[in-house]
């Protein structure tokens, strides 16, 4: 149930939004907020109601895993069951910032974002609205805040016309300065490997991580399976 919508570019309703998102979030609530790629919808990490309607919300599946943001290496070490050298080098080099990093999560956490098979894609946002959200309320669930197969949304109210009332709190942090997907690096292997490009050019990737591995591209999919970005 949509309970407030925040003009978080003024400090007053920034503050007054930021309190009434961490409470949607503590009640298993939605929340959508600005980062540094493109708006995010998000759940606390660890409430199954919470990420069950994030899923409905956005109308897909479990065999999509929702992502989670961070705003801390703390975080990161508490998710993380081992960040291999290379791993931890790429996060310190582009966090915060438009780099999602596929690791395995620690065995014993208590969440459920879907079919992980043991790996959760994380990501740190360079959006200091984004950051003191998630400061406040641990991990988020966060996945792009449009409906499934629809284009993502780079400003709240692109946000607000498709997920509407299943949103209990919007954040309007303003238009997204770079409204590209983040890129995605699997580090859970010997190497890395770049499953998808985005906000960050491969060169400079490959500055950090000599050794990335460019997946393949695949054909370009149908409107039913076209992939979900992650914020």
């Amino acid at each position: 149930m949509l309970t407030g919508v925040f003009d978080c570019m003024r400090e007053d309703e920034r503050s007054a939004g930021i309190d009434a998102a961490v409470e949607a979030v503590l009640h298993n609530g939605l929340v959508v907020l600005p980062t540094d790629t493109v708006y995010g919808v998000g759940a606390d990490a660890f409430s199954a109601e919470g990420v069950g309607a994030l899923l409905a919300a956005k109308g897909r599946d479990r065999s999509m895993p929702v992502p989670v943001l961070v705003a801390s290496e703390y975080m990161v070490d508490a998710l993380v069951d081992s960040l291999p050298d290379y791993g931890r080098a790429l996060g310190e080099a582009f966090w915060p910032g438009g780099l999602t990093l596929i690791v395995r999560h620690t065995a014993h956490l208590a969440w459920d974002l879907g079919d992980t098979r043991g790996t959760v894609a994380v990501r740190m946002p360079d959006n200091e609205i984004a950051l003191e959200l998630i400061s406040r309320t641990g991990p988020l669930a966060t996945s792009s805040a449009n409906r499934s197969g629809h284009p993502p949304a780079s400003t709240m109210l692109d946000a607000r016309l498709q997920l509407g009332a299943a949103v209990a709190v919007y954040l309007d942090g303003g238009p997204c300065a770079q409204p590209v997907a983040s890129s995605i690096i699997d580090v859970t292997g010997e190497r890395p490997r770049l499953l998808r490009a985005g906000a960050i050019d491969p060169d400079r990737l490959r500055e950090v991580a000599p050794d990335l591995e460019v997946e393949a591209p695949e054909p370009e999919p149908g409107p039913e399976r076209k992939p979900e970005p992650k914020p």
